[in-house]
């Protein structure tokens, strides 16, 4: 048994058809088929069910498949963390973080960052934090910039930035021009909320459990455009961090006084799990950058 037949093994396993999977392994059938066989008769068992548009694992290759999937996991983490011990300071670090994140302040980190380590590259995505958080525990990406409520057993985080909540109201808005006012005074106004999977929307349903009510949503977005859209249609009220090219064409920007309205951004990576040292060098380049203690 070696190292190959366990990857066409999975491979197989997924596919469920041999056409597909020697396609994707660049194989021929034939030599697919051959590497199984005996794979099946070193464990003395038939792992698959053969099928007429395929194969299906059976109780022996479910059992397999698990192993399997550890076996060449682990053998592909130690050749990572070889490659990283001759070539400490270059690499690949993949980066998830949340959109406002990805206007000026990520741009600018990696563009320092290389200056100092050119031979290091980034696979950036964006997304919610929730779905951040999801892709650092199943170990998807090393790092990514979010903004969490609550703790996890397996991430740990610090703290990078602080994002100023404002109140945006249309233009024609009873508000409209005043230069500050208290969450509470658009207590009964409707509210143009993010979608329940942001981060953002807990951050903001607290903020106006502070002040005292809940707030009556009316339309939800996913990004501060989408909000900032729909208020501008008078659809609405809403708290959102406000770029500083942000477009106040339509609707009127306004400082909340009371509660203080802010959001937190973290830098989060998996804390039971490998880091590459490029990886960890970012992440000591970022706490450095912040003025934060190196632990």
């Amino acid at each position: 048994m070696d190292i190959d037949q366990l990857k066409y093994f999975q491979v197989l396993a997924d596919a469920g058809n041999f056409t597909r999977a020697s396609s994707e392994l660049i194989l021929s059938q034939s030599a697919l088929s051959r590497s199984i066989s005996r794979l099946e008769n070193e464990l003395g068992v038939p792992l698959f069910e053969r099928k007429s548009h395929g194969v299906v694992l059976n109780r022996y290759g479910e059992i397999v498949l698990a192993h399997a999937q550890r076996a060449v996991g682990e053998i592909n983490e130690a050749r990572q963390q070889i490659h990283d011990l001759v070539n400490p300071v270059s690499g690949t670090i993949s980066l998830a973080f949340i959109q406002t994140m990805g206007l000026s302040f990520v741009p600018e980190l990696i563009t320092e960052f290389q200056s100092q380590f050119p031979l290091v590259k980034f696979e950036l995505s964006q997304d919610t934090t929730g779905k951040i958080l999801a892709q650092i525990g199943a170990g998807e990406v090393d790092v990514g910039f979010c903004s969490p409520q609550g703790s996890s057993a397996d991430i740990d985080y610090f703290v990078v930035t602080k994002d100023e909540l404002f109140l945006i109201v249309p233009k024609s808005h009873r508000l409209s021009g005043c230069g500050s006012t208290t969450l509470a005074s658009v207590a009964d106004d409707p509210f143009v909320l993010f979608k329940a999977e942001t981060a953002l929307r807990e951050v903001i349903e607290d903020l106006c459990r502070q002040a005292g009510f809940y707030p009556k949503v009316v339309f939800e977005g996913i990004d501060e455009k989408t909000v900032a859209g729909l208020v501008g249609a008078n659809f609405g009220v809403a708290l959102i961090p406000v770029a500083p090219d942000f477009d106040q064409e339509k609707v009127s920007v306004i400082k909340i006084v009371n509660p203080r309205c802010l959001r937190q951004i973290h830098l989060v990576w998996r804390n039971q799990s490998y880091m590459s040292p490029v990886a960890r060098l970012f992440k000591k380049f970022v706490e450095s950058k912040m003025k934060l203690p190196v632990d």
